[in-house]
């Protein structure tokens, strides 16, 4: 099993940075790839970024090129988003998944295990 905690969500205005964090316990960190998704009320969970188990290799959705950055640190078992230039329309709960495959996707059904989520409120 693996266990995944977000933190580092809050209330911003808009053109502001936040960094959220996403630890894992559980097995083997390493060979797992990772991804960020994000879910607005209303809405259905998208995709945001997501990372090889090397961190070699990053993948991110069209919305969110140049601005946000996902990395990881094996090390210390933990993954981040760096978000930047922030707009009201990134307001959302932002999801840590764990992809038992090893290489990146887009696709949530990829994605086995899944954190309790990290709200992010940008203020216009």
């Amino acid at each position: 099993q693996v266990q995944l905690v977000e933190s580092g969500g809050g209330l911003v205005q808009a053109g502001g940075s936040l960094r959220l964090s996403c630890a894992a316990s559980g097995r083997t960190f390493s060979w797992y790839a990772m991804g960020w998704f994000r879910q607005a009320p209303g809405k259905e969970r998208e995709f945001v970024a997501a990372i090889s188990w090397s961190g070699g290799s990053t993948y991110y959705a069209d919305s969110v090129k140049g601005r946000f950055a996902i990395s990881r640190d094996n090390a210390k078992n933990t993954v981040y988003l760096q978000i930047n230039s922030l707009k009201p329309e990134d307001t959302a709960v932002y999801y840590c998944a764990v992809d038992l495959s090893g290489s990146t996707s887009s696709d949530l059904n990829e994605y086995e295990y899944w954190g309790q989520g990290t709200q992010v409120t940008v203020s216009s």
